[in-house]
């Protein structure tokens, strides 16, 4: 059992992670980060081979190193973005250890801390940031009759690629930029529709991820007057969606009613033999180690104030979302989140010391 206590000990070693790593070593902070993956990059390690992202480089870099410009594309690739989070973390010597998957943070009074622990191993903090994201917990809605289908299911977390789709009936449900861009590479090599309960939302060709996180953040926060239009979710026009909309098949179709064993019942009332279908249907946040603080509100969600929890003062939140942070699920909005909320809380360590 551990008896030293960390000022900071971050829990999960992606983008959020990584980003608020770089502000706890420029403060010369005692302080380690723990992953549970075998390796770097995080949830984009997981990530459908053809991901790219819909920002340039320049405007999706963690602080203080740019991410370097995309070689055959004005958005970079999952590769390339994984060998920037890779170059990163070394540049910086984070002090990362994984594979550790933290199971539970709880109180520890007799210390006057957090107390965090794997089921092996035990780790004392003075605080604690939750940095864990949602790749982990994919949201599938469920339909009637899902449990009878005896077609593939699979949600866009464990996508690997169009190789299992080939000239088989595929529908992708769901209306964001997964769903679109799962649905574009495969109307080439599949026949596929894409399924939405409400019309996508399509921006202009010259609205990228940095303009999208600008706008979302300028909503969230209502510093404006103005009716910003567009949100994180709605469909950016990466190369492989505009060919699909060039080929004039970036069409949805509304969603259906009910499976069957080997297909689906559309509205109609017609029958269609279906051989897999693809969930784009978006994450919620990984959590599950923060329930012995009894702090997650009914919503799924924990109150937050710059980063920090309301209900537990030594807890920090990045990663997970606009609830959390504007935009703090994006390569951008890591950064910023970082950068705008840690300071917050060097001046609690600080003030708790």
């Amino acid at each position: 059992m551990s008896t030293k206590i960390f000022d900071v000990v971050v829990i999960g070693g992606g983008q959020a992670g990584l980003a608020v790593g770089y502000y706890l070593r420029r403060a010369k902070l005692d302080f380690i980060i723990l992953d549970s993956q075998d390796q770097n990059g995080g949830a984009w390690r997981h990530t459908w081979p053809s991901l790219h992202l819909f920002s340039p480089a320049a405007m999706s870099s963690l602080p203080g190193r740019l991410m370097p410009k995309a070689k055959n594309s004005e958005y970079p690739h999952r590769d390339e973005v994984l060998n920037y989070l890779s170059d990163y973390e070394q540049h910086y010597q984070l002090p990362i250890y994984r594979p550790y998957h933290v199971q539970s943070v709880r109180r520890d009074d007799e210390n006057d801390c957090l107390r965090l622990t794997d089921g092996r191993y035990t780790w004392l903090a003075k605080t604690v940031v939750s940095a864990t994201g949602t790749w982990s917990h994919p949201i599938i809605p469920s339909i009637e009759g899902q449990q009878h289908y005896l077609g593939a299911q699979c949600h866009s977390a464990n996508y690997a690629g169009i190789d299992d789709y080939k000239n088989k009936r595929v529908l992708i449900v769901g209306g964001g930029n997964s769903g679109a861009q799962i649905y574009a590479e495969l109307t080439e090599v599949a026949n596929a529709s894409w399924v939405t309960r409400e019309p996508p939302l399509f921006l202009n060709d010259d609205v990228d991820g940095r303009v999208l996180f600008e706008r979302a953040t300028a909503r969230i926060n209502a510093s404006s007057s103005d009716n910003p239009v567009g949100g994180i979710g709605d469909i950016v026009m990466v190369p492989p969606v505009k060919a699909a909309r060039d080929r004039g098949v970036l069409n949805a179709i509304p969603m259906f009613e009910r499976f069957i064993e080997r297909g689906v019942i559309w509205a109609d009332g017609n029958e269609e033999p279906i051989d897999a279908v693809i969930w784009c249907t978006g994450f919620k946040s990984q959590l599950d180690h923060l329930k012995p603080l009894n702090i997650i509100e009914a919503d799924g969600k924990i109150q937050v104030e710059q980063g920090q929890a309301v209900k537990e003062p030594r807890l920090w939140l990045f990663g997970y979302g606009d609830w959390a942070s504007p935009g703090s699920a994006t390569l951008i909005g890591a950064g910023r989140s970082a950068r705008e909320n840690v300071p917050a809380l060097l001046k609690f360590l600080v003030s708790d010391a």
